[in-house]
């Protein structure tokens, strides 16, 4: 007859529990796997098939009860970590949200919005436009696979221990949290600058002939040269955004590597 104890039976749950634990939080703050309208019990069975993977590859990890009090500091290190990653890569579509935003208000699409009830916020056209393309060619580069890449790698930079994750960590997520502004400068340029040429012949046309009506001439030229720049930019669009998630992936594992430093 085969007996287990009840340190075997906790030690079992440990090594099961905690690497969970941070695939659930890298799961449920990521994009694309963290929408809202994936179900829950789709993020759940993922998080279990992925920990059933991953978790007989690990290192030894310390005897430390659940339940116990040092047992839960386990567990919000392991959220740390898994909500760390995630944000990580969230950042991305945040940039390109705010590069369709920022070229829909250079169109004159600033008061073109619709409700997103994922997000549950009125969300720019033109935004909700460029996240569609960045979902797709995130899907299509495997940037998904990149992220659950860099999720197996911070199980070794950052093992399940008892130590005190360490704060600068912290620093590098707000310096990459300001990245997105330049990348959505960046992403957003072609946009911007055909429309620079565009309001500065508009402004030249005004001076010459100050008959014309500017509001009535102007809207239509900026609205239909802002798209066919946004049509000429897209072809170069996944490249930078392979470009960027790289970046980012970079960043996510920099992070546990701070996060694992003594």
């Amino acid at each position: 007859m085969i007996s287990v104890t009840s340190a075997q039976l906790s030690a079992w749950l440990a090594l099961f529990i905690f690497p969970f634990t941070r695939i659930l939080a890298l799961i449920a703050s990521s994009p694309v796997l963290g929408n809202k309208q994936v179900p829950a019990r789709v993020k759940i069975g993922l998080a279990l098939i992925l920990t059933a993977i991953i978790a007989p590859t690990l290192d030894t990890q310390p005897t430390v009860e659940v339940a116990s009090a040092i047992g839960f500091v386990v567990l919000l290190q392991q959220i740390l970590a898994g909500l760390a990653i995630g944000f990580t890569m969230l950042l991305i579509f945040s940039a390109v949200e705010m590069c369709g935003e920022l070229a829909g208000m250079q169109m004159g699409l600033g008061f073109a919005s619709f409700y997103d009830p994922v997000n549950a916020s009125y969300t720019p056209v033109a935004g909700q436009f460029l996240s569609v393309i960045a979902t797709l060619a995130f899907l299509g580069m495997d940037g998904h696979l990149y992220m659950l890449e860099a999720l197996a790698d911070s199980f070794h930079t950052f093992p399940i221990s008892t130590s005190v994750p360490h704060a600068e960590a912290l620093h590098t997520l707000a310096a990459w949290g300001g990245s997105i502004f330049a990348n959505a400068l960046q992403l957003s340029m072609p946009v911007i600058g055909a429309l620079l040429i565009t309001n500065l012949a508009l402004a030249i046309l005004t001076r010459s002939a100050p008959q014309l009506n500017i509001f009535q001439i102007g809207f239509p030229i900026t609205l239909a040269i802002g798209f066919a720049a946004l049509l000429l930019s897209i072809p170069y669009f996944a490249p930078l955004l392979d470009q960027i998630t790289h970046t980012g992936a970079g960043v996510a594992l920099h992070v546990m590597q701070q996060l694992g430093k003594p």
